[in-house]
């Protein structure tokens, strides 16, 4: 390699990390500026925060009740509902009798709901429509108050009080407004609500008979029945209700035998009538036959006596 060959090599690697360190100290800046702008916008939030709260505070303190209403309203609209809800409490009362009064005890509802406190919402939907029957927003709360108890319904395991409060809410709004636009969905709300109350009796009478508790069983797979005849769990209900009604005669004392094997196999019947392709089939026919068993050499007992 010549010597002027190596010096033009060196100058191009020169200029190479000449380039690299040039890139990397504008990436710096640039970093630090970014974080210096991250840092600024920071701080004007916080202004902003704190000027805001600061005319929230002032707002809550001036008494100027119309002032406060507006406010509230702007509050409302913008999503800010525990400070909108905080206001339209503040002045329900100076409002009360007036024209604005509809509006807050309206706004007021929907901050609750909006904030899904259910329960209270459904409350003051209820007041609503108690104080405003005529009001053009009667309709819409009445429907909120189904709707509220339906977002508080609990799981299937817990207490059912709100769940069925909502179904009477609702066919109470249907009793009132049967051509509504909203019914069709309603009636959905109405069979889910359904379905868990019957989950929930479900539950209860299938622990009744994995405890072995038949007699409890029987009534409470036969209220299940009569209470939700047209349940998804209706085959396992009524397979069950055989069993347990099964179970009930042969652990029976003699003079109650010939009774319950007979209770049995008329549940027996019900159900090869509805579910003959049924899983349980095979199960279900081999205690019939025991059943018929017993039910044979009765009858010949009895024809010897």
């Amino acid at each position: 390699m010549h010597f002027g060959q190596g010096i033009h090599k060196s100058r191009i690697i020169n200029r190479k990390l000449f380039c690299r360190l040039i890139l990397f100290i504008y990436l710096c800046v640039m970093q630090k500026r970014l974080f210096m702008m991250k840092n600024f916008i920071g701080f004007l939030l916080v202004i902003i925060l704190m000027s805001s709260c600061g005319e929230y505070q002032k707002l809550l303190k001036s008494g100027d009740s119309q002032q406060m209403y507006t406010k509230a309203v702007e509050y409302y609209r913008n999503g800010e509902y525990t400070k909108a809800s905080n206001l339209f409490d503040g002045i329900r009362q100076v409002f009360r009798g007036t024209s604005k009064a509809q509006s807050v005890a309206y706004y007021r509802a929907f901050c609750s709901f909006n904030q899904k406190d259910y329960e209270i919402a459904a409350e003051l939907f209820k007041n609503f429509v108690a104080q405003y029957p005529e009001s053009s927003y009667a309709e819409e709360c009445l429907y909120m108050i189904g709707y509220c108890n339906y977002k508080a319904s609990p799981k299937a395991r817990l207490d059912q009080t709100t769940t069925m409060n909502a179904i009477e809410n609702f066919n109470l709004y249907l009793s009132r407004y049967p051509s509504s636009s909203k019914k069709e969905q309603i009636n959905a709300y109405m069979d889910e609500m359904r379905d868990k109350l019957s989950y929930k009796d479900y539950l209860s009478a299938k622990n009744y008979y994995l405890r072995a508790k038949y007699k409890s069983a029987v009534v409470s797979l036969e209220n299940c029945l009569k209470d939700y005849p047209g349940t998804k769990y209706r085959e396992e209900i009524m397979y069950m209700l055989f069993n347990s009604k099964y179970e009930m005669a042969v652990n029976s004392v003699e003079d109650k035998k010939y009774e319950r094997y007979n209770a049995a196999k008329e549940e027996y019947y019900y159900f090869e009538e509805e579910y003959p392709e049924s899983r349980y089939a095979k199960e279900m026919a081999k205690k019939y036959e025991d059943i018929n068993e017993f039910l044979k050499t009765y009858d010949v007992d009895q024809e010897d006596d």
